[in-house]
């Protein structure tokens, strides 16, 4: 098939079935498109939508984003994971404001310099925004091509890579950019899906090498698998007179980087280690102790199961509670602040606990 008939049959589908009422498609502008292309990154545009909405009421414009605090950018992003995302948005949004003058810059390369930008989300940025000739090859876009082309092996190897942007350069036409980008993408998320892809209503299928040879469900090559990892720790949820959960906010980088947490004890599960441990690491006096059912929270690359434990107690020294990074967190008037998933699993399953009605053990 040539370039023209794959780009003029995938329009007459996209005008006709296409999605154009997604919230970024409304009002148009490179930082609307720029907080979509990365909140759409690993994540479903079902899950994606309201939390784009919540974040586009408080942070509308690339200046508003820049000037926020990293908190209130973090709690807008709780509960959609890859945090990194959430940080790397907002450092890039205060380089285009002291770099470019509040302006989103136009060229590939230059948005491709900013933090969490790569080359298929700078092309995809540029092409739907700015109207610019550019090639992407995100998830469903790999998907196509590899189908298409029958291209063996996982996508996620340099050669399979070289040979996908190749193909997507050599697709994509001069006119309607934007169109031709929403539509490539669209026809991977929405009919050239992982599992029970609707072949017969693709408008390029009888092009198609996998389709042909009915070996579609043997593309895009699959990841090399390996177990997992499993990790432990313990968390806990200490509380003060007034039933407020003491909070540590984490490092900048790393792990669930920038959010609120719960201090993680290293040590055994008993009561003596945790007093202990308590005592000399927090300055923290316990007075009872209960263990809650074990949580697991599962990442892209290990698994960490987590056991949480509720403990009454007072810090030895008021003065810890000084500090910047540390507060009591009330559950039931919660304030704005980001938290990791399953902290704030456990936040909310302390603010509706009725007493006497946890299923947990005392130590």
């Amino acid at each position: 098939m040539s370039t023209p008939d794959f780009s003029q049959r995938l329009f007459d589908w996209y005008d006709q079935h296409g999605r154009h009422d997604l919230p970024w498609q409304e009002d148009i502008n490179p930082y609307r498109v720029w907080v979509s292309e990365i909140m759409l990154q690993q994540t479903q545009v079902n899950t994606v939508i309201p939390y784009y909405q919540r974040f586009m009421q408080q942070f509308p414009d690339v200046l508003s984003l820049a000037n926020a605090n990293i908190d209130s950018v973090l709690h807008l992003w709780t509960g959609l994971g890859y945090y990194a995302r959430a940080r790397n948005l907002h450092r890039a949004a205060q380089r285009v404001r002291d770099e470019h003058a509040g302006h989103f810059p136009d060229e590939l390369e230059q948005v491709m310099d900013l933090p969490g930008i790569g080359r298929s989300t700078a092309a995809a940025i540029l092409s739907i925004a700015c109207r610019q000739q550019h090639a992407i090859l995100d998830g469903n876009v790999k998907r196509v091509l590899t189908r298409f082309f029958a291209i063996a092996g996982w996508p996620g190897q340099r050669e399979v890579e070289r040979q996908l942007w190749q193909q997507a350069e050599q697709l994509t036409p001069a006119t309607r950019s934007a169109d031709y980008t929403q539509a490539i993408m669209d026809l991977g998320a929405t009919l050239c899906t992982r599992s029970k892809p609707r072949c017969t209503d693709c408008p390029v299928a009888i092009d198609c090498l996998a389709y042909q040879s009915a070996t579609v469900s043997d593309y895009p090559g699959k990841k090399p698998r390996k177990a997992l990892p499993e990790r432990e720790t313990i968390m806990l949820l200490l509380s003060n007179n007034a039933g407020h959960i003491y909070l540590q906010q984490r490092p900048p980088t790393g792990l669930w980087g920038g959010l609120w947490g719960l201090p993680e004890a290293g040590c055994a599960l008993r009561r003596d280690s945790l007093k202990k441990w308590c005592r000399e690491q927090l300055q923290f006096a316990l007075r009872d102790v209960q263990v809650w059912p074990g949580l697991r929270h599962s990442f892209s690359h290990f698994h960490l199961d987590i056991t949480p434990v509720h403990i009454r107690g007072e810090f030895l020294n008021s003065s810890i509670m000084d500090s910047a990074n540390a507060v009591w967190y009330n559950t039931r008037q919660p304030d704005a602040r980001g938290l990791a998933a399953p902290v704030k699993k456990l936040l909310d399953s302390y603010a509706n606990m009725d007493a006497g009605k946890c299923d947990s053990g005392t130590l």
